[in-house]
C-alpha cells in the first residue's frame, strides 16, 4: 500500500504537470471573460455562408479554442452550452448538434498547445516544441474532415445557411479577435524560441487571457474570476487524480512484467514501421474506449515505446499517431468524456447521439490512416522549422 501511495505522489511531484491546471484556467478565463464570444463572431464571418452555418462555426471555434486552451473537456463543456440549444432552435437535429459539438472538441488534444502533448513529452522524453508543430497539419486535416461532414449533413437535411456578411464584417471581427488569436503564437513561439518552458507557457497563457479579459475587453470582474477558478479546480482535480492513479497502475504492470508478456510476440511479427503504426493506433483506439487519455498515455504509451523503437518509428510520429488515436476515445462509448459532457448539457443519455457521432468519426479515421502511411503529414513542419529537435 505504501508503495502505491508513493508512486501516486511521485506522479504529482512533477513540474511539467503544473501546465494542466494552468491551461484549464486559460480556457475558463476565455469563457468567462468574453474572449469566446469574439471568436464566435469571427467564426461566423469566416464560415457562416457555408451550408450548416452554425455547425460550421462550431468546428471553426473549436480550432481557435484548441489553439489557446489545450483541453478537450473544457472545450466540450463551454461549446455545448453555446451551441447545442442554439442549433436545435434553428432546426438542427439534437443528436447531430450533440455529436458535432463533442467530436469537434477533440481538436484541442491535437492542435497545439495540447495537454496530452505536455504529458507525453514529460513522460517519454520527446520534444514538446516538436510535438506542437507536428500536431498542426493533422489537426487542420481533422477540422477539414469535420467541416466536409457538416456540409454533407446540411445539404442532405436542409440545415439553414446564413447570408454572406461581406469583407467589412470579416475584417472588423478579425480586428476585434486579433489579440485573442495571438495567444497560440505566444505559447508555441515562446517554446520554440526558448523564451519559456511548456509549463511556463501555460502560465503566460493565463496571464495573457486575464489581461485581455480585464483590461482589453473589460468583461471580467471578481465574480467571473471566482467562477473561472472554481471551474478550473473541478476539472483539474479530475485530470490530476487520473494521472496519479494511472501512474500507480502503470507501476503495478511494470512490477508484474505484464507489458513484456503482452508484447513478447508482437516484436517478432516483423510488421515494419507502417504495420507497427497501425498496431499502435488500434491499441489506443481500443484502450481509449475505456480509459481517459492521460492515464492511457501513462499506462500504454510507455509499454508501446520499445515496439515503436524496434520498428524505427520516429518518436514524434509515434506520439502523434497515439494522440490522434486517443482523441477518438474522447467521444467513443462507454467512456467518451466529451460525448458525456455534451449529452449531460443536452439532458439526454449517451446512446442518443452515438449513431451521428460514429458517422462523423469515419472521415477522421481516414486522416489517421493517412497520418500512419505518410509520416510527413506530422513530421513536415517540425523538420522544416526545428530540425535540431528532430534528431
Amino acid at each position: 500500500i505504501m508503495s502505491l501511495a508513493q508512486e501516486t505522489f511521485n506522479a504529482y511531484n512533477s513540474f511539467i504537470l503544473l501546465a494542466v491546471p494552468f491551461f484549464l484556467l486559460t480556457a475558463n478565463l476565455m469563457s468567462f471573460g468574453g474572449i469566446t464570444n469574439r471568436l464566435v463572431t469571427l467564426s461566423r464571418s469566416l464560415v457562416g455562408w457555408m451550408p450548416g452555418s452554425l455547425a460550421q462555426i462550431n468546428v471553426v471555434l473549436s480550432v481557435f479554442f484548441a489553439g489557446i486552451s489545450g483541453s478537450s473537456t473544457a472545450d466540450a463543456a463551454s461549446q455545448s452550452k453555446i451551441f447545442i440549444d442554439a442549433q436545435t432552435r434553428e432546426g438542427y437535429d439534437l443528436s447531430f448538434s450533440i455529436a458535432i459539438t463533442a467530436v469537434s472538441a477533440v481538436l484541442a488534444v491535437v492542435i497545439p498547445p495540447s495537454i496530452l502533448m505536455i504529458v507525453w513529452g514529460g513522460l517519454i522524453s520527446t520534444s514538446i516544441g516538436a510535438l506542437y508543430l507536428a500536431g498542426v497539419i493533422p489537426g487542420l486535416l481533422i477540422a477539414g474532415a469535420q467541416m466536409a461532414t457538416v456540409h454533407i449533413y446540411a445539404v442532405k437535411r436542409g440545415y439553414p445557411t446564413y447570408p454572406w456578411e461581406g469583407f467589412r464584417a470579416l475584417l472588423c471581427a478579425l480586428w476585434i479577435s486579433l489579440p485573442a488569436l495571438f495567444t497560440p503564437f505566444i505559447i508555441v513561439g515562446g517554446i520554440l524560441l526558448g523564451w519559456f518552458t511548456a509549463t511556463e507557457s501555460a502560465c503566460v497563457a493565463v496571464l495573457y487571457s486575464a489581461l485581455l479579459s480585464i483590461l482589453v475587453y473589460r468583461e471580467m470582474g471578481a465574480k467571473q474570476v471566482y467562477g473561472a477558478l472554481l471551474e478550473t479546480g473541478k476539472l483539474a482535480s479530475v485530470a490530476l487524480f487520473c494521472i496519479g492513479t494511472a501512474s500507480a497502475f502503470g507501476w503495478l504492470l511494470a512490477y508484474y512484467k505484464i507489458p513484456q508478456v503482452l508484447l513478447a510476440d508482437v516484436t517478432g511479427w516483423g510488421l515494419g514501421a507502417i504495420g507497427v503504426g497501425f498496431f499502435i493506433a488500434f491499441v489506443f483506439l481500443i484502450v481509449g474506449c475505456f480509459l481517459d487519455a492521460i492515464p492511457a498515455i501513462i499506462i500504454v504509451g510507455t509499454v508501446l515505446e520499445p515496439l515503436a523503437k524496434s520498428a524505427s518509428l520516429h518518436p514524434v510520429h509515434f506520439a502523434i499517431i497515439s494522440i490522434v488515436a486517443l482523441a477518438f476515445g474522447l467521444v467513443t462509448p462507454p467512456y467518451g468524456l466529451c460525448l458525456m459532457v455534451s449529452c449531460a448539457v443536452a439532458g439526454v443519455r449517451l446512446r442518443f447521439a452515438i449513431k451521428d457521432t460514429l458517422i462523423m468519426l469515419a472521415p477522421m479515421l481516414l486522416v489517421l490512416v493517412a497520418l500512419i502511411v505518410f509520416p510527413d503529414v506530422a513530421l513536415f513542419l517540425p523538420r522544416l522549422i526545428v530540425p535540431n529537435l528532430m534528431k
